[in-house]
C-alpha cells in the first residue's frame, strides 16, 4: 500500500509491507542478529535492520525472545484416512504448531489406503480439508508391484517415496527386497524422486528373534536384542550398493545404529547420493534407563545403548547424519499395552521437537545455527521445499517461531495436543517455550483457526 501523506525530505510514496517481524535476536542466514522481516503476501520480501520499520506497518516485536525459522519435520505419521483413531491431521498439525513446527511431511503407511498410487494420494488429500494448522506435504511409497504408479505419484507432487526392507507392521504396506529396488530406483532417478528407506534387513531380524525366544518379554533387553545393529548395517550397505549402481538418491530414515555411520561417511565421500536422519528419541534416551514393561519407549529400530547415542551425536556433528526429525508414530493407548514384543512400536513427540533438541544440543555447545540446519534447513531440502521453507530469507515463506530459550517446560499430558498423550517424554523438563508460531505470516499458535496448506513439489 502507498503512504497517504508525506513531509519534506520524504519520498512521495513508498510501499508498506503487510507486516513486519522484529527482534533483537533473529536467526538469519548470516547468523543471529537484531533485524526485521518484511512480509507481504506470506513471503519475506526483505531482511532489514532492526530500526527499518516503515510508518504504517503492522509490527510484531519479539523483543529479546528468539525469532527463528519454523521447524520442518519430514518424518511424521498422521494415519488419516483409515486409522484416524490413532491420529489425524487436525490434532497432529495443532501439536506441530504448538511445538514451533510449520511444515510436516506425512509418511505413506498407516493410512488406508497407503499412499502408493496417485489415486491414494488424492484420497488422502481430500481428508485434509479445513483441518490443517500448519503446512503439509506427502511422501509416496514403494511396495511390491507399484513401479508403474511412481510416475503418477511424481505428477501428484510427492518429493520422494518410502520403502521398508522388513515387515512394516501393517498389511497395507508390504516390504521390498533388492529385486524390487533394482526396478524402482532407475524410475525414481528419472523422476527426480528420493527413495526413503526403513533400513533393517529381514535376515538378521529373523535370526535375532529366534535367539531371544523364551526370554523375558517385559525386559527391554529382550526387545533390543531382537533388533540388532547388524540388521540396519546390512540394509544400509545394500542401499549404498544400489545407489552407486543406479546413480539414484536415497535417504536412510530414523538411523539408530551408530556402526552404520562409517559406511555412510565412506559412501558420501565417494559421491554416492545418500543421506541419513536420526530422531529425537535416539538422542534423548538410552537402553540402560528403560524399565521393564515401559513400552512407551518402544520404537523400531530401537533406542540403543548410551555408547551408541554418543556416536550418533558425533555423526551429526561430523555431518554424516544431516538432520533430526521426530518420527512421530502414535497409536491408540490400547496398542501400547502389553510386553515389549507385543506392543506397537512408535513414539509420540511431534510437539516437543524444539525443546528437546535445543535442550540436548545446547548442553553440548552446539550453536543455534547448527540446530536449525538439522531440524529445518536439511529436512526442507530433502522434501523439495528448500526454496521456500527452513530459512528466514528473502523469497521464503514467513514461517516464524517466537520462543523463550530461557524458559523451562515440563511435559504434562494435558498440554500435549496430539490425539493420545502416551509419550516417554512425559514428566521430563526441557528448555525452550514456544510463544507464537506463524505460517506464511498467519498466526498458527496460539490459535484455533486452521490456516495451513497442502504443498506439492514443483
Amino acid at each position: 500500500m502507498s503512504a497517504a501523506s508525506h513531509s519534506a525530505g520524504e519520498p512521495l510514496s513508498y510501499t508498506v509491507p503487510a507486516m513486519i517481524f522484529r527482534g533483537q535476536r533473529v536467526l538469519t542466514p548470516e547468523g543471529l542478529k537484531a533485524a526485521t522481516l518484511h512480509v507481504t503476501d506470506g513471503r519475506i520480501e526483505k531482511v532489514g535492520a532492526h530500526d527499518d520499520v516503515p510508518r504504517g506497518a503492522d509490527v510484531i516485536d519479539a523483543g529479546n525472545d528468539l525469532l527463528t525459522p519454523g521447524i520442518v519435520d519430514s518424518h511424521v505419521h498422521i494415519n488419516e484416512p483409515g486409522r484416524t483413531e490413532w491420529e489425524g491431521f487436525r490434532t497432529a498439525t495443532q501439536a506441530a504448531a504448538a511445538g514451533g513446527i510449520t511444515t510436516v511431511v506425512d509418511m505413506p503407511l498407516n493410512c488406508i489406503p497407503a499412499t502408493t498410487s496417485r489415486a491414494a494420494a488424492e484420497e488422502k488429500l481430500a481428508a485434509l480439508k479445513d483441518q490443517l494448522h500448519v503446512d503439509v506435504a506427502f511422501w509416496g511409497g514403494v511396495v511390491p508391484g507399484n513401479v508403474n504408479e511412481l510416475e503418477g505419484l511424481a505428477r501428484f507432487g510427492v518429493p520422494g517415496a518410502k520403502c521398508f526392507l522388513c515387515p512394516s507392521g501393517v498389511d497395507e504396506f508390504p516390504h521390498v527386497g533388492r529385486a524390487e529396488l533394482d526396478a524402482a530406483l532407475p524410475v525414481l532417478r528419472e523422476l527426480g524422486l528420493t527413495l526413503l528407506v526403513h533400513a533393517e534387513a529381514p535376515g538378521p531380524l529373523e535370526q535375532a528373534e529366534r535367539a531371544v525366544s523364551g526370554r523375558d518379554r517385559d525386559a527391554y533387553s529382550t526387545y533390543l536384542h531382537s533388533r540388532p545393529r547388524e540388521a540396519e548395517d546390512e540394509a544400509i550397505a545394500m542401499i549404498i550398493d544400489l545407489c552407486r549402481k543406479h546413480g539414484a538418491k536415497a535417504h536412510i530414515v530414523h538411523l539408530s545404529s551408530a556402526s552404520a555411520i562409517p559406511l555412510l561417511a565412506a559412501a558420501q565421500k565417494d559421491g554416492v547420493k545418500i543421506t541419513a536422519e536420526t530422531c529425537l528419541h535416539y538422542l534423548a534416551f538410552t537402553a540402560e534407563e528403560i524399565a521393564a514393561g515401559a513400552t512407551h519407549f518402544k520404537c523400531s529400530p530401537p533406542i540403543r545403548e548410551a555408547e551408541n547415542r554418543e556416536l550418533l551425536w558425533k555423526g551429526l556433528e561430523a555431518g554424516t547424519i544431516s538432520m533430526v526429525v521426530s518420527d512421530h508414530s502414535p497409536c491408540t493407548p490400547e496398542l501400547k499395552v502389553g510386553d515389549f514384543m507385543h506392543a506397537w512400536g512408535g513414539i509420540s513427540s511431534l510437539q516437543l521437537g524444539l525443546s528437546v533438541l535445543y535442550s540436548l544440543a545446547s548442553q553440548r555447545g552446539v550453536p543455534l545455527e547448527q540446530i536449525w540446519r538439522w531440524n529445518s534447513e536439511a529436512p526442507a531440502a530433502l522434501a523439495g521445499l528448500g526454496g521456500r521453507k527452513g530459512r528466514l530469507a528473502r523469497g521464503h515463506d514467513a514461517d516464524v517461531v517466537i520462543w523463550d530459550d530461557q524458559a523451562t517446560v515440563t511435559v504434562e499430558p494435558q498440554h500435549l495436543r496430539h490425539r493420545h498423550k502416551v509419550s516417554p517424554y512425559v514428566g521430563r523438563t526441557f528448555k525452550g517455550r514456544v510463544k507464537q508460531t506463524y505460517v506464511r505470516g498467519d498466526l498458527a499458535y496460539p490459535s484455533s483457526k486452521p490456516i495451513g496448506s497442502f504443498l506439492r513439489k514443483t
